[in-house]
């Protein structure tokens, strides 16, 4: 992974021999470095993909031949590292921008208006998927296939809700899937029954294999053409790494064999497939800067707004309901000490207290079990933890995995589920940051936008959607503005085992950086959501620019 530095070595041992050498960039500004040895400069220089000098203006300057590409910032904005989201469905990302748009669709009736409208533009007998709506937006009732099944007799429709942990199948998919209300329930889900004991079309967690099957599989034209529109769509937004957590490995593979990434990658394969990514790595090592593999994705529960997240009292809306474990207990502990026994990267999905609770303790056990490593076990969302369990989180060294922008979303209506005590330590970065845990943020997309301004402005104002929050949601775990940025680019490069190669603005390290419109240091914390990406840099060069 180290074999950039080389040139960069020698280029500095050079400068000691001749008058000074000259850099292929040079980016002029107001420059946060996310490196606390040097955290404020006013520019640095490029050569090659590489950063060799951070500092003054005067400094930087002299590193400015005639071939130089100089970049100069205004004095109002502020250039940061590039920004990496930790948690992405980076494909489902790409395909869902070409898909039926329902989050914010108010009610019912827009609801089935957007499907309709949509169906329309489709050609007979092709799948609708994605869609990601929210029911929470008109009060918390269920879609059913009755509402839908009139306006898409054509099409079969397997649109899911924007956590990923439950979708609605119209009467085509339940057909083209084989499942009728005979179909016997599934450990781990839900299938969702009207009184009569029909199916409504809702399936939760486990219950959507039941239809997943039956989804044509896209062609690799599809796949590579979601790739390219989902890295186009985060550079204009900073990001210049992922983690992807779902996936599609031969789509970024072949990316990277063709020279097409223009987006870093942190990939994986699902924790039951440890042996073959253990396999793969043995056979073709852990990737370069572009692409690197590693992790391993898992589930302990579902999510909060599906009544699958798995606490230790039951729902305040629903007293018979605790939610449950998506993997049983013991498979979780087994399939953990097994990957971690090979040196793999563990992350795990957990998001009621009892799921996260359950799951330090495992980490903790396989930990003394495996014995000491540099092993980084990563907590996905993290999001409603028991007090207790807070501190637990830098004493093991597990990082929590966190998304800002659920904040602001699920404290719209997170009380009604779990009442006001338990959300007290609801997404609590601050309590995570004050007892030295190592956070990292990410969007969750598809589930969430994939706009690190948008993350950052959750975390510091924890201003819900609705507007009804205007001192913040549990304003208590309101972070400052650089705490975020770092949980959005350092510890982000920590969390996949790259901060010696990118996450920060320091000689050696990756040219990966942004120009934002404002600096963010100077502004009112509510006005950051409205800042914007000027130019988004990767190795130097430029991924995008504002037009």
């Amino acid at each position: 992974m180290k074999p950039f530095l080389f040139p960069v070595a020698l280029l500095l041992l050079l400068s000691a021999c001749m008058k000074h050498p000259v850099a292929d960039r040079v980016v002029l500004g107001t420059v946060w470095t996310g490196d606390d040895h040097q955290p404020m400069a006013e520019g640095f220089a490029v050569i090659g993909d590489s950063i060799v000098a951070v500092g003054s203006h005067d400094e930087i300057r002299k590193w400015i031949g005639k071939e130089t590409w100089v970049t100069q910032a205004s004095s109002k904005q502020l250039i940061v590292p590039g920004f990496i989201d930790c948690h992405t469905h980076f494909m489902e990302g790409g395909f869902a921008l070409a898909s039926v748009q329902l989050r914010d669709a108010a009610t019912p009736e827009e609801f089935i208006q957007r499907i309709t409208d949509f169906a329309r533009t489709q050609p007979k007998n092709a799948w609708i998927l994605n869609g990601d709506w929210d029911h929470e937006n008109w009060g918390g009732e269920l879609p059913s296939r009755d509402w839908i099944d009139s306006v898409t007799q054509d099409n079969p429709v397997w649109i899911n809700r924007l956590d990923g942990h439950m979708s609605l199948a119209n009467t085509a998919a339940l057909n083209a899937a084989g499942v009728n209300d005979k179909v016997k329930d599934v450990s781990g889900g839900t299938i969702v029954r009207d009184k009569r004991g029909r199916i409504t079309g809702v399936f939760k967690d486990n219950a959507m294999g039941l239809i997943w099957p039956a989804v044509p599989e896209p062609d690799n034209d599809v796949k590579d053409k979601a790739l390219q529109t989902a890295m186009q769509y985060v550079a204009s937004h900073g990001v210049t790494s992922v983690h992807n957590v779902s996936g599609y490995m031969d789509v970024f593979e072949r990316a990277r064999a063709n020279g097409k990434l223009r987006t870093r990658i942190y990939a994986g394969m699902p924790l039951s497939e440890w042996r073959t990514l253990a396999e793969k790595i043995q056979q073709q090592g852990r990737g370069d800067h572009w692409l690197r593999i590693g992790s391993l994705k898992e589930f302990v529960d579902g999510s909060l707004g599906s009544h699958t997240a798995a606490f230790f009292k039951p729902y305040t809306d629903a007293p018979n309901d605790s939610g449950f474990f998506v993997t049983p207990e013991n498979v979780l502990y087994q399939r953990i000490k097994s990957a971690d026994s090979a040196g793999l990267h563990i992350m795990t999905h957990a998001i009621g207290d009892k799921a996260i609770h359950t799951l330090l303790t495992i980490y903790q056990r396989v930990a003394t079990e495996n014995g000491f490593r540099d092993r980084r076990f990563r907590i996905e969302h993290a999001q409603h933890i028991r007090p207790e369990d807070i501190q637990r989180f830098a004493e093991l060294e597990v990082i929590p995995s966190m998304q800002p922008y659920h904040a602001i979303d699920d404290g719209r209506w997170a009380e009604k589920l779990i009442g006001y005590d338990r959300c007290k330590t609801t997404y609590a970065f601050k309590s995570l940051f004050d007892a030295d845990a190592r956070v990292a943020f990410g969007s969750d997309w598809f589930v969430a936008p994939p706009i690190p301004l948008v993350g950052i402005y959750a975390a510091v104002t924890r201003q819900t959607l609705d507007g009804k929050n205007p001192g913040g949601w549990i304003p208590e775990q309101k972070i400052s503005v650089e705490q975020a940025l770092k949980a959005y680019t350092i510890n982000g490069a920590y969390a996949s085992f790259e901060e010696n190669l990118k996450g920060s603005i320091t000689p050696g390290k990756l040219a990966d950086f942004v120009i934002l419109s404002e600096n963010l240091f100077s502004i009112p914390p509510e006005k950051i959501h409205e800042v914007y990406i000027v130019m988004t840099g990767a190795g130097g060069k430029d991924v995008y620019r504002a037009e």
